[in-house]
Parts: structure tokens; sequence; C-alpha cells
């Protein structure tokens, strides 16, 4: 062996113990700040930091803003970002360019498509270019308004663009309970109020009352299954609603203005009481007459 070849082997062993020494493989959950930035136009498309996204006139306020969680090396994410987070170190910053290819692919002349005028105001939509709608259940952005027509692009806004990632993982979580925490705020919004427990493979979920009566509950929840199989490995899953009836004392605290009327009726009747008296004195007493002064009806009565 030469030692060119020597030296080439040493630098794929070194990357082959990085690769592991990292930490993250396939599967697995981390917490990551990032900022996703189209390297042309140098425009901003994505990012956990609040002030970054204040700062560049797209704030969501509905967001919580801060690490995220990502499942890594499930297609999830652009190839490129994932194959790079495979290798990351935990607590390391990294800058990465990530071609088309390996992003959201190349553009495809075909997904784009005009649509007649009359089909947006029927739907009271005034059209205007770049503005996001969704036609025929599918996503699109508006290119071009013309004389009657409306040009839509089906395409990914982000396909055929070369992309810069700014990332850190800040934590790669190994307990069963708090990656379950994780994967529910990915697919519900929130692990408030969820209880969890879990015996080897077998997940049990307490739910929140807020979630049990909420629609998009039901969609959450297969999503959750699909990712409780996938990352936890979880064979059983067990969700449980339970609906407690009122305590007699919650009852009681429910109507504290009954109690207060019913305190202040031995009160009202003792007023009642102590004013009968006075009414008494106003009156003036009734004077009696002598026989001689009674008048004919008077004696006949």
């Amino acid at each position: 062996m030469t030692e060119k070849e020597g030296a080439k082997k040493h630098h794929e062993k070194e990357e082959t113990v990085e690769a592991t020494e990292s930490g993250i493989k396939a599967g697995d959950i981390v917490l990551a700040d990032f900022e996703g930035w189209i390297q042309d136009s140098n425009e901003l498309f994505d990012t956990t930091s609040e002030s970054l996204a204040k700062e560049h006139d797209m704030f969501n306020e509905k967001m919580v803003y801060g690490p995220q969680p990502l499942i890594v090396g499930k297609g999830r994410l652009f190839p490129g970002l994932d194959e790079s987070i495979l290798k990351a170190e935990i607590g390391k910053d990294y800058e990465i360019v990530i071609s088309p290819d390996k992003g959201a692919g190349p553009r495809d002349p075909k997904l784009v498509e005009l649509h007649p005028l009359r089909e947006f105001v029927k739907q009271e939509i005034e059209p205007r270019v770049g503005l996001e709608v969704t036609v025929k259940n599918k996503p699109a952005i508006i290119t071009a308004v013309t004389a009657g027509r409306v040009r839509l692009d089906f395409n990914n806004r982000l396909a055929g663009r070369t992309l810069k990632y700014k990332y850190k993982v800040v934590e790669k979580p190994s307990k069963p309970v708090d990656v379950v925490k994780l994967l529910l705020k990915m697919a519900y919004g929130t692990a408030d109020g969820f209880e969890i427990e879990h015996h080897g493979k077998d997940f049990k979920i307490k739910l929140s009352d807020s979630c049990k009566y909420d629609q998009r509950w039901m969609l959450a929840k297969y999503r959750l299954v699909t990712d409780l199989r996938e990352v936890v490995g979880a064979d059983t899953i067990s969700f449980v609603e339970e609906y407690e009836k009122p305590k007699k004392e919650e009852a009681e605290n429910k109507a504290p203005e009954a109690k207060a009327e019913k305190a202040m009726e031995p009160k009202k009747e003792k007023a009642e009481k102590k004013e009968a008296p006075e009414a008494k004195k106003d009156e003036e007493p009734r004077k009696e007459k002598a026989p001689e002064e009674l008048s004919e009806e008077e004696r006949k009565a």
C-alpha cells in the first residue's frame, strides 16, 4: 500500500468514526435551531429565530419559535440537510449549501398551468402575482395575471433553487417519554396536558382535556402513531380518554352567588322583625267614643 493510499484509507476511517461518534443515526429525533436561505436571492424562507423572522417580515404569531424537533434519516428533510445532520456534532454550528437535486428538486415545466380568471372570480379571490392559492386540493403560486387568464406554478417554490442552511443540533433526547413529547409537538403542536407511560415497546398516552373535543386531534393521532412506530419502534399504542363526573364540592363552588343569597336570608328576616315595632309606633292610637257620641249607624253596628 502506497503512502497516498494509506492516507486516503486513514481519511475514510476518520470520516466513518466522526459519523459514528456524532451519536445521531437514521430514525432519531433531534432538537435544532436553523435558518434556511435561497442562495442567489439571499431570501430567508424558514427560521426558528423569532427576531430573525420579524427582521425579514415573515413572523408568524401562531408559531412557537426556538429549537424545533426534526426526524432525521427518514425522508422528512431535504436530502442534503438530512445527510449533513447525520454527521453533525451536537452543539456545533454548521453552514451548508444544498444543490437543487439535494434540495426541493428541479422545476417541472409541466406543473405550470394557465387557468381562466373566472375560476377565481367565482371564489371571490383577487389574483395577484406571488399569491399562494389552492386549486383542486393542490397548493400553487400565481406567477402571472393576464387578460382573462392566470398562470399557476404547482412546483414547490424552492424547486430548482440552491439553498443555504445554517443550523445547530441543540439536543438529542434519549428518554422514550421525552421523545414522545417531541413527537406530540410535531403531530399536534403541543404536548401540554398529556400523560405518557411506557413499558418496553408498549406506550399508553392519556389525552389532555383540550384535545378531546378538537377535530385536529383525529388527524394528528394517525401521524403520531406512524412516528411512534418509526422513531421509538412502538409495538402497542393505547390512547386513554377519561371523563370525570364533577365532584359535589366543585358543583357547590360553581354557585357562590346562590350561597351568598342563602346566607343573607336570616338577616333579612331579623331586619323585618326589627322594623315591625317601629311601624306600630307611627300609627295613631284609636280614640274610643262615648255612647252618646255614636251615630245611629255606629250603634247598629
